[in-house]
């Protein structure tokens, strides 16, 4: 058996939409999440992470880059869009190292299972950045051939929605009830063909996006409809791989992490108390996100971390751990927190500041316990609204208490930070076009992977509980 130390394993779990407040352990009192708290039980649970976008395609670039999404090229996309839809041109640049590539370099296996959504063409595939097989969607879930509630998403063109195994479509439009139990199952033939090498599973699980289609065992056991479900549906998934790491023997050769893309929409049972605002927004809950990570032996059980860590830490934290080369002909925004892990409440954070872009305009901006407004996002690729509001969030986690006016130095001190990100990866708010940006893949001959067909059948995304199966 492989020494714990020696190249870990790592499990990287990313749910969609999962709000701040959706797991017990996280304060819920409706979902329930028991391998979870678990796993946050043996290891240690952030709460002051950050996501570097409220919203999934940059978020999920950022993560799997260890950069701010500007700085890829993830800011705004074609026709002022904010995420990637189908058959669009855009993509994460080939040249581009995510986490899967610098571990490839120590000789780790590499999965991805679940959503992509960094680029559907065949050029931006997982199987073309790193990862040495696929089993998912390529965006979200709700791309595809379905009647919704409040009006037919079906008709607006989107092709059926399709599920890929390695670069190839293999269904159109699978139903999604049982789509997370396949997750599962391709997850723990992934460990079990690879328990004896370094391997890196990626799970990014589905939920909770609308539509949220959950299969009838939790449905009928959730204590807070198709969400609650969703969110226990994840749960165990978590349990089925921890299970799986101890039947093997090599859970003390893993490192597991746990985490969401943004926060939630604030609605049909998602929470983010008690940050204030949710996906899409600069407040708290829009980039506030749990962060779980468990390493029996490594990492000392019951922990608390106060201090600011970003997904943009996974990579260098990660290559750390594995004795891989960080890419040093880039520039890379995360920074290795192994200290925070080895020791969660001695150890200080390694970023000075935190900034809040939400596509490619810089709306705010953290350092210590300080948080500043500057503008409010008015619609994805336009200028945002200029604000000026201050906030303690060590004291005001809700950011209710605009202490601009009592404090400028503050505003003095942070506003000098901003200065020096404009600079760096500019600003649309202000017109500066920055100096360090790198640029977006684009397909020379961009098509959707399924073709639109307008008689193929929909699938009900009606929130039913009855229907769900």
């Amino acid at each position: 058996m492989r020494n714990s130390t020696d190249r870990p394993n790592v499990i990287l779990i990313n749910c969609d939409d999962l709000g701040y407040g959706d797991l017990a352990c996280y304060g819920s009192e409706v979902n329930r999440t028991p391998h979870l708290d678990d796993l946050a039980a043996r290891g240690v649970r952030f709460t002051d992470f950050y996501m570097a976008s409220s919203v999934c395609t940059p978020s999920r670039g950022a993560m799997l880059t260890g950069c701010y999404p500007k700085r890829i090229g993830f800011g705004v996309f074609q026709e002022k869009h904010w995420v990637l839809f189908p058959g669009m041109a855009e993509g994460l640049h080939t040249s581009e190292k995510t986490i899967a590539s610098v571990l490839k370099q120590q000789d780790y296996a590499t999965m991805l299972v679940g959503k992509w959504h960094c680029g559907d063409q065949p050029e931006f595939l997982p199987t073309e950045h790193g990862f040495d097989d696929y089993y998912g969607i390529p965006y979200s879930n709700d791309m595809g051939r379905q009647r919704w509630p409040w009006g037919d998403r079906g008709s607006s063109g989107y092709p059926p929605l399709p599920l890929i195994s390695g670069d190839s479509v293999i269904e159109e439009q699978p139903e999604q009830e049982g789509l997370t139990e396949r997750y599962a199952e391709r997850s723990v033939q992934f460990i079990r063909d690879h328990q004896d090498e370094p391997f890196f599973l990626y799970l990014a699980h589905m939920h909770v996006h609308r539509p949220v289609l959950v299969a009838n065992r939790f449905v009928k056991s959730s204590q807070n409809g198709p969400y609650g479900a969703a969110v226990e549906a994840i749960d165990w998934v978590t349990g089925v791989l921890v299970h799986e790491l101890r039947r093997l023997g090599i859970e003390e050769n893993t490192m597991v992490v746990f985490t969401s893309d943004n926060g939630s929409k604030g609605s049909e049972g998602g929470s983010n108390a008690p940050l204030r605002g949710g996906k899409g927004s600069c407040w708290e809950g829009g980039f506030r996100l749990p962060l779980i990570v468990a390493w029996p032996g490594q990492i000392e059980a019951g922990q608390t971390c106060e201090q600011v860590a970003t997904s943009m830490d996974f990579l260098p934290t990660f290559a750390g751990l594995a004795g891989a080369d960080v890419p040093d002909d880039r520039i890379l925004d995360g920074k290795d927190i192994a200290p925070l892990l080895n020791d969660p409440q001695g150890a200080t954070s390694p970023h000075e500041a935190f900034f809040y872009y939400q596509t490619d305009c810089l709306n705010a901006v953290r350092a210590g316990e300080w948080k500043l407004h500057v503008f409010r996002p008015t619609g994805c690729g336009e200028p945002s609204e200029a604000v000026l509001e201050l906030y303690n969030l060590k004291q005001d986690i809700a950011e209710s208490n605009n202490l601009a006016a009592e404090r400028p130095e503050i505003v003095a001190q942070l506003q000098a930070h901003l200065v020096r990100m404009r600079d760096d990866l500019g600003d649309l708010a202000t017109d500066q076009p920055g100096a360090n940006c790198r640029p977006v893949g684009v397909a020379a001959n961009p098509k959707p992977l399924t073709e639109f067909d307008p008689d193929y059948p929909y699938i009900c995304a009606e929130y039913d509980t009855d229907e769900a199966g």
